[in-house]
């Protein structure tokens, strides 16, 4: 039986610290836990990461690599509402796992500059999409909604994407944050665009949407 070769010492740190990152926030991790929880010396984690830092600029360009291609998908067609469903629940999917970003926001982005640049264009790449998803819809006649409203909308839906999770850990802090908090926050944002939609679209929302108000 062939044997698989082992992951090199620097992409175990990385799924190593995502892991700790995520558990138990960004601030609350060194690299010394990082190193310990692997069973490696801190010189041996130094080695490829001078800083932890380093090690969070690093998973920030795996999560903007991903969220990039996700948010270019759904501008290349005109979409309904179940593409969109569909696109809101991969953009959740990639927040989820570098979800660490999200919570400690605003402590990362003030103290790194490359991640506050690179945040900033991430955020007015989402406003454009959700922007361009609205549009598609009212040349479509799936919504009904003035060039106005539709930038407010797209603000709007942003905002709720990003500070989703902190909503979810400061409405129960002594929970742990699982999965089904990707669900209702895909519901939410869909929720705001609801008033918009029309005909066939509205009737399509409806039908979704009971799954998660029964729950």
């Amino acid at each position: 039986m062939e044997r698989k070769p082992k992951r090199r010492t620097r992409e175990r740190i990385l799924e190593t610290a995502l892991v700790l990152f995520n558990d138990f926030g960004e601030p609350n991790v060194t690299t010394q836990s990082i190193a310990d929880d692997m069973g490696i010396s801190p010189g041996n984690l130094y080695y490829h990461f001078h800083s932890k830092d380093e090690i969070i600029e690093s998973l920030f360009a795996d999560f903007e690599r991903g969220i990039e291609e996700t948010l270019a998908v759904p501008v290349r067609r005109n979409s309904n509402v179940e593409d969109i469903w569909l696109y809101l629940h991969l953009v959740f999917e990639g927040i989820w796992r570098h979800r660490f970003l999200y919570r400690d926001i605003n402590e990362l982005l003030s103290r790194n500059r490359l991640l506050e640049v690179h945040f900033k264009r991430i955020l007015a790449h989402k406003v454009k999409t959700a922007a361009a998803i609205c549009e598609g819809l009212v040349a479509t006649g799936d919504m009904k909604a003035s060039t106005g409203e539709i930038q407010t909308l797209a603000v709007n839906m942003t905002v709720l994407a990003t500070y989703w999770l902190s909503f979810e850990f400061v409405r129960e802090p002594r929970k742990t944050i699982d999965a089904s908090a990707l669900a209702r926050g895909a519901f939410q944002v869909m929720s705001l665009a609801a008033p918009y939609l029309q005909g066939r679209s509205r009737s399509l929302f409806e039908r979704l949407a009971k799954d998660y108000l029964s729950t």
